[in-house]
């Protein structure tokens, strides 16, 4: 029987005396694991004997554990002739227990527990990990806040503050997480999968069998950590599953949606991996499996990982300003505007740390609900928020909340690395904040050049470029309008990265506070790049081959039509073309192969497209060829 868990160490618990109290007394956690968050967003997992960790509890905290940098991704910095890292405990965030339920200890009839501790990564003496990047990104944007409050006093009199009285700056942030579950080694068709889709038949509809058990008991243990859940429901991607024998379902393959309570940004970054663990391991519990891909079936919903992002001002008399907040006549204030044009206007190169994985650019396009344009909605009205799911970058409001005012960015996944994105998200945003601040920017003007035409001049924002949208983004333009308005989608990893190259200007705005520097941002599109070409040739590929193989001659000779015989000859045809080769000719396959090993990224980028689109090609014709055959 479970009873007296801790799932907790608060910060405030982290002295060496409350942790030998707290660890002697459960003796049910019997391991400790430090933490590290790397450039890819993994995270590192050990399992090191409770009894050496009370033996030298200060040793462990200041950076006793070493991980080799083989282990890491820190490419460019951590190499195999200097690859030792140091791991420093973090104590200024909470820290959890995660407990192994199929393992029970004799003694207390508990399960086994293990302490999970965040830590920084150092290399040479330097921090170089996610976590730290994010902690020292949010410090640079408080401190230029202050300073920028302090040297221009105007700019705190619509807060109706004065800089004596601030407290302190708080960054909140939150995520929602997105996932897919089925039973294990079911599938279902993706034109069932489709067809679901567009009816809405799984949209927040009840869960049945043990996805609702997996899902509850999720949510109570979120719960438990202190994690406050807000929701726990279907998506709109999911079939309805079917009954066996016994009365079990079988076929699940559903899309889930779990929200959970904002808090400080790096807390909110380490609460989101707590998260993960726990709908993973407790959906597996009940014979699930999730998946956390941004795109896991092609020509159905991905998974998304909205991040909302708030600035507030705490008061020495103890009171909260969101200094997002407007006016009684505006949609937000100075600095709400100030923000989210600091985040379109560098977007390109927030971008590559948002989506960073083959899987996560599927998911952007246009018809799932996922953003594609570098462009925001702010309402018809201030009398009425916007609702707009089309654009990039959300304004939440609620009239009866100022607190609540917010921004949603609704570009990440599953599997974004949330340290590095809402890091970067801040970078920026105090940049629209130093514009609009130093040029004494008010509420109307900034407004305007929000709101700006393509064609129009700005100060700030880009000539050719617009940035607002009340309409439809899919629906209310043409792909040419699209791109003309809002900029060019990258279609591939490689595209993405280069958007470090091709706006000098934005990048220089990441590496303000030499935090996002030139060391971590090379390291991190070296591990990038690396992911992505192993990925096309070690998987997608393999993936393609076996799909291909599939797709076999299904009419009989002496029964087929000229259509049959012609559409299967367009078929064997393409077959042929993305994967045999032949003396005289190389397959798409080979020549990505080919255009890996001679290192040319470039021609990989454009063969990857067209790899895409013939397969899209190939999977059209072979449904249209099942369906007009009478007998299989």
């Amino acid at each position: 029987m479970v009873k007296d868990l801790i799932y907790v160490i608060p910060k405030e618990k982290h002295s060496e005396e409350d942790l030998k109290k707290i660890l002697i007394s459960h003796p049910e956690i019997k391991f400790v694991s430090l933490v590290g968050i790397d450039l890819s967003g993994n995270d590192t997992d050990e399992k090191i004997p409770i009894k050496i960790f009370l033996e030298d509890i200060s040793t462990f905290l200041k950076g006793a554990i070493q991980t080799d940098g083989s282990s890491v991704v820190l490419p460019g910095i951590a190499s195999l002739n200097n690859a030792k890292v140091d791991m420093l405990a973090d104590t200024d965030v909470n820290w959890f227990i995660e407990y192994n339920y199929e393992h029970i200890d004799p003694q207390t009839g508990n399960p086994i527990g293990t302490l999970r501790i965040p830590c920084f990564l150092y290399h040479e003496n330097k921090a170089v990990d996610s976590r730290y990047i994010l902690k020292r990104s949010i410090e640079h944007f408080k401190e230029t806040l202050l300073d920028l409050f302090k040297k221009y006093p105007k700019s705190l009199l619509p807060f109706g503050v004065n800089y004596d009285d601030i407290d302190k700056i708080v960054a909140t942030c939150a995520t929602e997480l997105e996932f897919w579950v089925q039973t294990p080694n079911d599938k279902a068709h993706v034109e069932e999968l489709s067809t679901s889709q567009v009816l809405h038949e799984q949209y927040w509809t009840r869960t049945k069998g043990a996805v609702r058990t997996a899902l509850e008991q999720s949510l109570l243990l979120m719960e438990a950590y202190g994690l406050e859940p807000e929701m726990g429901h279907k998506e709109v991607g999911g079939v309805k599953a079917k009954l066996d024998q016994s009365g079990n379902f079988t076929h699940i393959m559903e899309q889930l949606e779990i929200d959970w309570k904002y808090s400080t940004a790096v807390q909110a970054a380490d609460n989101e991996l707590l998260v993960r663990t726990i709908v993973k391991e407790t959906f597996r519990r009940n014979g699930l499996d999730v998946t956390f891909l941004a795109k896991p079936i092609e020509g159905v919903a991905g998974s998304g990982k909205h991040t909302h992002i708030g600035i507030a001002l705490k008061l020495k008399n103890g009171k909260r300003v969101n200094l997002f907040s407007a006016p009684k006549h505006h949609f937000l204030s100075t600095l709400g505007y100030a923000s989210i044009m600091g985040i379109l206007k560098n977007y390109e190169v927030i971008n590559p740390f948002v989506s960073s994985t083959n899987d996560s650019l599927r998911r952007l396009k246009p018809g799932f609900e996922a953003p594609v344009c570098i462009v925001t909605s702010l309402g018809n009205s201030v009398e009425v928020p916007s609702r707009n799911r089309t654009i990039l970058v959300g304004v939440i409001r609620d009239l009866q909340n100022p607190l609540s005012t917010r921004f949603e960015l609704r570009a990440p996944n599953p599997h974004t690395n949330t340290y590095l994105s809402v890091a970067a998200l801040y970078l920026t945003m105090i940049d629209g904040i130093k514009y609009a601040i130093t040029n004494n920017r008010t509420e109307d003007e900034l407004l305007e050049e929000l709101s700006k035409k393509p064609e129009d001049d700005s100060a700030y924002l880009e000539k050719g470029r617009a940035y607002r949208s009340e309409e439809d983004v899919f629906e209310d333009f043409t792909e040419e309008e699209r791109i003309k308005f809002f900029g060019k989608a990258p279609a591939t990893v490689y595209e993405n990265l280069t958007a470090f190259d091709v706006y000098p200007e934005k990048t220089a705005t990441l590496m303000a506070g030499d935090i996002l520097n030139e060391k971590i941002i090379n390291s991190f599109r070296l591990g990038t790049t690396t992911r992505w070409l192993v990925e096309i040739n070690n998987r997608i590929i393999s993936n393609y081959s076996d799909e291909i193989r599939s797709y076999k001659m299904l009419h009989s000779i002496d029964k087929a039509l000229d259509l049959d015989v012609a559409s299967w000859m367009k078929i064997n045809e393409l077959r042929h073309y993305i994967m045999k080769d032949s003396y005289s000719k190389q397959s798409l396959f080979t020549r990505i192969k080919n255009a890996t090993d001679a290192k040319n990224y470039k021609e990989v980028s454009v063969l990857q497209i067209e790899l895409d689109e013939k397969m899209k090609q190939l999977r059209d014709l072979y449904s249209s060829y099942k369906k007009n055959l009478l007998d299989i």
